[in-house]
């Protein structure tokens, strides 16, 4: 660029998250400075003086939000070409997060869009940390063009790690911490209400470092945050401690980025994945990571935050659990947070393995999405061109005439499309509600959340208002409702002290095969991993002890006495949720199978009346052979499976048709059968 200034902007910077445009465009002002070439930003945060200023000389660097990108293209389509007549460069950052997912696709769509409109392709740049497989990304980045892909891999050769990992029971007693001997731990003052061994030991080893702390919820986050305050304040030390999660305002968010950035003040961030990425915070000694991340992706991006500056990387993962009674069932007996993380730090370092990327076949919601932005863009279209531009689109390569067909059909009797008197479509009533708001600009869901001031400050959100003189945990505070607006959405509050429960649920995740399998052989093999703390060595003896006893890992279904089994799957998420389904719909009436429970992947518990296992494995076996698994039988009649954000405008048949294309799968399951019948025949 420098050699031959662009005429427009020249690169397009994409990135999922405003925290980490903010950061680059910093990086990259101070990088460029003697240069000549200017960086801009524009994202929601950016002001409309930026902006205009930006617009009237579009040159050389933009870093956009994909949701920014979308209203560019629907509000300003016929000022693209002068924009980016001249773009070379597509940059997508952090695109593993992006990969199988509806906003990927969306940003796709995007640059599909905006190169139809220039006139020609530029060539993409895709860049992260933890890409799986090559290929598949070389297939994302590429589909729909005609150009090559070539992946450069930077090898990080003789990077060591340091790890532990650490267990307690809810009802340990706080001890002392042996590796890290550098935190000086102490006993914990605080009265036994609110002694947690788990949480002070989380304390004890980020008060002298710069430490983040993962949790996989929001919800975890704040009690996290809460309790590690409360500890400072019974123990008469400094609170360090900040929080940072998509709810809080921006305020608060860059308040704990400024914060971990200098290097002559201790501090603390509790976050979920909003800082997995990369989003530089300075120097950063530890990570600390509550219970198991749900991938191995997710395992190396988040150790990856520390380490970056001549120092090794350091993870601590923490493990909480009641202890189980001597004769709860054997599934309650198994760490599976344990053995999940263990799982996935030796599938790294035995084989470097990571999870490739999913494709879905049937995006509906971003179809409904990407229909209704083309439409309101390009005004009135024939039904022909409108299905010619949009199915088109890489991501809906999948999508058939015929559906695209019933999807339209049933725009138009819901009001969302209208046929004009030509016999043309444009947006309609119902339509114009949706594409109107500025939310719609997003494909991921959010919520009508109530906005939290105290004073003047901007706190953050919440879901449901509470009533006035109620407590609610935000921020890793405890707040009391001093006025409620209902109209405006607002809720102005003030801080009490205390800690209380928060009511976000946790998102267990997706978890591959092949981490269920690993976490067998973790049951089944005798290593003693290096990085396993006294505690945790103790409980994997325990669960090994139980397992090999009870015969788990040997026959997948055990009798938990009388009609009450055990299915042990050792396979993943969707496989798991496949063969659950196919006991519901094809084997509970013959087997008089009922209840049917599972937690995540980890087993499948029911009760089974005047049969027993060779019953199970010879029924299951046999219905597979005479008929075979037909994903789309495993859906029942009056399902509605609503999953992303605007599923609820697409048909039901095409919704389900959806679930059975891209949330089950049929091979595992019909391995695991075979499987399961040997196990049981031969043992």
């Amino acid at each position: 660029m420098h050699d031959n200034p662009p005429s427009s902007v020249g690169v397009l910077y994409i990135a999922p998250l405003k925290a980490l445009i903010n950061d680059q465009f910093e990086r990259l002002e101070r990088l460029m400075d003697q240069s000549g070439i200017s960086v801009f930003h524009w994202h929601g945060d950016v002001s409309t003086a930026q902006k205009a200023k930006f617009l009237k000389n579009p040159t050389c660097v933009l870093q956009i939000t994909p949701e920014s990108l979308e209203s560019m293209l629907i509000n300003r389509k016929n000022d693209i070409p002068r924009i980016f007549s001249d773009l070379q460069f597509v940059v997508i950052d952090e695109i593993h997060t992006l990969m199988g997912y509806d906003r990927g696709s969306q940003v796709r769509c995007l640059i599909e869009r905006l190169s139809r409109l220039i006139s020609h392709s530029p060539r993409r740049i895709g860049l992260s940390a933890t890409i799986g497989d090559t290929a598949l990304a070389c297939e994302w980045l590429t589909e729909n063009t005609s150009r090559n892909c070539s992946v450069v891999n930077i090898k990080n050769s003789g990077i060591k790690w340091r790890l532990a990992l650490q267990h307690f029971y809810l009802e340990s007693a706080p001890e002392k911490d042996e590796e890290f001997e550098d935190d000086e731990f102490e006993p914990s003052p605080l009265p036994a209400p609110y002694a947690d061994a788990g949480y002070e030991f989380v304390y004890n080893c980020s008060r002298q470092k710069k430490s983040l702390v993962f949790a996989n919820s929001r919800e975890e986050t704040e009690i996290i945050t809460a309790t590690l305050r409360q500890i400072a304040e019974n123990r008469s030390e400094s609170d360090i401690f900040y929080i940072h999660h998509g709810n809080l305002s921006a305020a608060l968010r860059e308040e704990a980025e400024t914060v971990m950035k200098d290097e002559t003040k201790p501090a603390v961030t509790c976050a979920t994945l909003t800082l997995e990425l990369g989003v530089d915070i300075g120097k950063l000694e530890r990570i600390i990571n509550i219970g198991s991340p749900n991938s191995v992706s997710g395992f190396l991006q988040r150790i990856g935050r520390s380490g970056r500056r001549d120092t090794p990387p350091e993870m601590v993962m923490v493990f909480r659990e009641e202890n189980p009674l001597p004769n709860a069932p054997v599934y309650m007996l198994m760490p599976w947070s344990l053995l999940q993380g263990i799982a996935i730090i030796q599938l790294y370092l035995e084989e470097r393995w990571l999870e490739p990327p999913f494709k879905k076949q049937l995006p509906f919601s971003l179809l409904y999405h990407q229909t209704m932005s083309i439409l309101a863009s390009s005004g009135e279209l024939t039904a022909a061109r409108l299905a010619n531009t949009v199915l088109s689109l890489a991501p809906f390569s999948g999508i058939s005439k015929e559906d695209y067909r019933t999807f339209l059909i049933h725009l138009i009797k819901t009001g969302h499309i209208q046929q004009t008197e030509e016999n043309g479509l444009i947006v309609g009533l119902k339509g114009e509600k949706i594409i109107n708001s500025f939310k719609f600009y997003a494909v991921f869901k959010d919520s009508e959340d109530f906005t939290v001031r105290h004073k003047s400050e901007e706190i953050g959100t919440i879901t449901t208002p509470p009533p006035v003189g109620d407590r609610f945990a935000l921020a890793g505070r405890v707040w009391e409702v001093e006025e409620l607006d209902i109209q405006r959405r607002l809720i102005y509050a003030k801080p009490v002290k205390g800690k209380m429960e928060v009511s976000w649920p946790g998102e267990a995740g997706e978890i591959h095969t092949k981490i269920l399998q690993r976490m067998k052989k973790v049951l089944e093999e005798d290593t003693i991993y290096p990085y396993l703390k006294p505690e945790a060595v103790t409980r994997l003896e325990k669960a090994r002890s139980v397992a090999r006893n009870t015969g788990i890992l040997k026959i997948g279904l055990v009798c938990l006495g009388g009609v009450n089994y055990c299915l042990f799957p050792w396979l993943g998420t969707r496989s798991v949720r496949s063969l659950k389904r196919f006991i519901q719909h094809k084997c509970a009436s013959h087997l008089n199978i009922s209840s049917l429970e599972y937690d995540n992947c980890y087993y499948i518990c029911f009760k089974m009346e005047n049969h027993d296992r060779r019953d199970f494995a010879e029924y299951l076996d046999s219905t597979i052979a005479k008929h075979g698994v037909e994903l789309s039988e495993l859906v029942g009649e009056n399902e509605l499976p609503l999953f992303e954000k605007y599923d609820e405008y697409v048909p039901r048949e095409l919704l389900q048709k959806a679930y059975y294309t891209d949330k089950l799968c049929s091979e595992e399951l019909i391995e695991r059968v075979k499987e399961l019948k040997y196990e049981i025949y031969n043992n």
